[in-house]
């Protein structure tokens, strides 16, 4: 099967902090992947802004080192690489003062009337001097758009602050701000199973759906980012967005159509109905862990604090927490919520635990009946596993055993699958935001978050350790168990 490739509108792609981590890991190959597949018109330029001082084509070598070295790619064919490397572009700008930005809006006026993408790969407190600057030095035209990158603040107080200073110079409808979660094939899956089949809506509902599970699991560590984490956190990481994005297209009804703000408006509702948690319920509700030195696939591992440098943090490195929607499709089931660093398997799923059947009709010799679930994997084998009672091939009397129809993407389609952030960045191009979280919903899941760090910071008890290769804290265990459940581990 041969995925179809639509060209988008040409377009020049300003990248601030060209030069890190993210820019080289994530962006610049991914740029190269759709001009790879002809997405990329011929005039599309890609300009690297940072301040540091640098040629262009010293950047250009910048970006053939961040695409030869990107997991994933075998063989660099010479020629479409020299043609990537083509549209590559540099200058030096300071974000915090106006140096260099006469040169950038000089290289940017040489691609006239076209779409205009400012991509802000750096710490979200340098968002207000550059937005501010772009405006101040006329770079903004009709079809500008501007990319944010998490964490949009780090409580609802500072978002605020974030999409005011953003919001100054660009409309709402102009900014896009990122969670590469919602670009994975396997989220936008979700929405093609829950509405383009008539197999799963009438029993997605708390009559027929158990509870739901939802699991970010990493295998390492801070790799590197122990100082930024330290003031971060999983609950901030993790939870209050890309957990918060899945747990929404789980929940959400049904948009009237597939148009950005139809979606958005959906998944709102549901960051809206979700249970406050406090001071008074998160003790039952919430655990929060930090590992401790263990062994991994690759041999013994540091604790979190080795890592970080310090004697001691209060910083969480996992969390678990029981969630709940009040409203009449999902009153009385419970989200299961978990995700940390360290833990045995680098994974991420949606488990849909149906209701168990109401009455067997087998005798006891046919062997125990288990529930229905559906499992969505959205990585790192991205696919989707239904897992049901069928009778065991052969004679001799009813046997039943719980098996999976099992449907990788890989195997089922037979094409590469793509980054998140190849979807995402083309999107941009389009002026689609339906993949983007608007301020609303930023603010919503803060407005959820921030009671949960209210009530932890007042209980003045450390995270609960847990040692690196597991599977967090006891307590997580008990948190389900409490409910007569237990977490699945497909």
């Amino acid at each position: 099967m041969v995925a179809r490739v639509i060209t988008v509108d040409p377009f020049d792609i300003v990248v601030f902090g060209a030069t890190g981590d993210l820019a080289k890991r994530k962006l610049l190959p991914a740029l190269y992947e759709r001009d790879l597949a002809g997405q990329i018109p011929p005039d599309a330029r890609i300009i690297g802004v940072s301040r540091r001082p640098m040629s262009r084509g010293e950047f250009q070598e910048l970006a053939r080192d961040s695409v030869e070295d990107r997991d994933g790619i075998d063989t660099i064919e010479a020629q479409r690489l020299a043609r990537f490397l083509d549209r590559v572009d540099y200058v030096a700008v300071d974000a915090v003062s106006d140096e260099g930005w006469t040169d950038l809006k000089a290289r940017l006026s040489e691609g006239g009337d076209r779409v205009r993408v400012f991509y802000l790969a750096v710490g979200p407190d340098l968002f207000d001097d550059i937005c501010s600057r772009i405006g101040a030095h006329g770079l903004v035209t009709p079809q500008s758009r501007v990319v944010v990158e998490k964490p949009v603040g780090k409580n609802l107080a500072s978002a605020r602050k974030v999409n005011e200073a953003v919001g100054r110079v660009f409309p709402e409808d102009s900014i896009f701000r990122i969670d590469h979660y919602l670009g994975k094939e396997t989220v936008q899956n979700l929405m093609a199973l829950r509405f383009a089949n008539a197999l799963f809506e009438p029993v997605w509902n708390n009559a027929h759906i158990d509870h739901v599970q939802i699991t970010v699991a990493e295998s390492i560590g801070t790799a590197g980012r122990a100082g930024y984490y330290d003031t971060a956190g999983a609950l901030r990481d993790m939870v209050q967005n890309h957990i918060l994005q899945l747990l929404c297209l789980v929940a959400m009804e049904p948009p009237v159509s597939m148009d950005a703000d139809a979606v958005r408006d959906e998944k709102l509702k549901v960051l809206k109905a979700l249970v406050p948690i406090d001071e008074r319920s998160a003790p039952h509700l919430t655990v929060r862990g930090q590992y401790r030195s263990g062994a991994s696939a690759g041999g013994a591992v540091p604790g979190y604090l080795e890592e970080l440098g310090s004697p001691e943090s209060d910083t969480e490195t996992f969390v678990a927490l029981r969630a709940e929607i009040a409203n009449w499709r999902w009153a009385g089931v419970p989200f299961y919520l978990r995700t940390g660093k360290r833990l045995p398997s680098r994974v991420s799923e949606i488990v849909v635990a149906f209701r168990p059947i109401p009455h067997s009709v087998f005798d006891g010799q046919a062997g125990p009946i288990m529930a229905n679930r559906l499992v969505i994997r959205l990585q790192p084998d991205e696919g989707v596993k239904l897992w049901l009672m069928i009778k065991d091939p052969g004679p001799g009397g009813m046997r039943l055993q719980h098996v999976p129809l099992d449907m990788s993407f890989a195997e089922a389609f037979g094409v590469r699958n793509p980054d998140a952030y190849e979807r995402l960045l083309m999107d941009v191009v389009r002026g689609n935001q339906t993949l983007f979280m608007r301020r609303d919903e930023v603010e919503a899941a803060w407005k959820w978050i921030d009671p949960i760090l209210e009530a932890w910071r007042n209980s003045h008890e450390p995270p609960k350790p847990y040692t690196a290769g597991t599977w967090g804290p006891s307590a997580s265990i008990a948190l389900i168990e409490r409910d007569g459940r237990t977490w699945m581990d497909d």
